[in-house]
């Protein structure tokens, strides 16, 4: 087993499970080191790949309902603050990080990046 997804493999044995956005912060976190809401920032709101950016759907400061910007489907508030559920639940959030990373970026994020996002949506009220 890759050294780097130890602590993924753990929480995912039982996805139904739930963490909380700190803990799942953490896994990352361990996978990659420490975390940089700055870098969250940065990274969120920056124009990648197709010029998406993470922010083209949930907006610079995504603590309220926003809708998709293709599909112009509802998109309930990505910060823990103004969403409790979010980052809940591990599953549920890497088949997000993962279709989400995809479209803007034309890959999977990294654990760091997934840390650094983490760690600046905490920082949202």
């Amino acid at each position: 087993m890759k050294k780097y997804l130890f602590p993924l493999v753990l929480l995912s044995a039982n996805a139904a499970w739930a963490v909380s956005p700190s803990e799942m912060l953490q896994s990352y976190e361990a996978s990659s080191g420490k975390a940089s809401a700055q870098r969250g920032e940065q990274f969120f709101t920056g124009k990648h790949g197709k010029d998406w950016s993470c922010a083209s759907c949930h907006t610079a400061t995504p603590n309220k309902t926003t809708e998709h910007i293709v599909t112009g489907k509802s998109i309930e508030p990505l910060a823990p603050a103004a969403n409790a559920k979010r980052f809940t639940d591990l599953a549920k959030s890497e088949k997000w990080f993962k279709r989400n990373c995809k479209d803007v970026l034309s890959r999977e994020c990294s654990a760091q990046e997934k840390a650094d996002v983490i760690a600046w949506l905490l920082t949202i009220k």
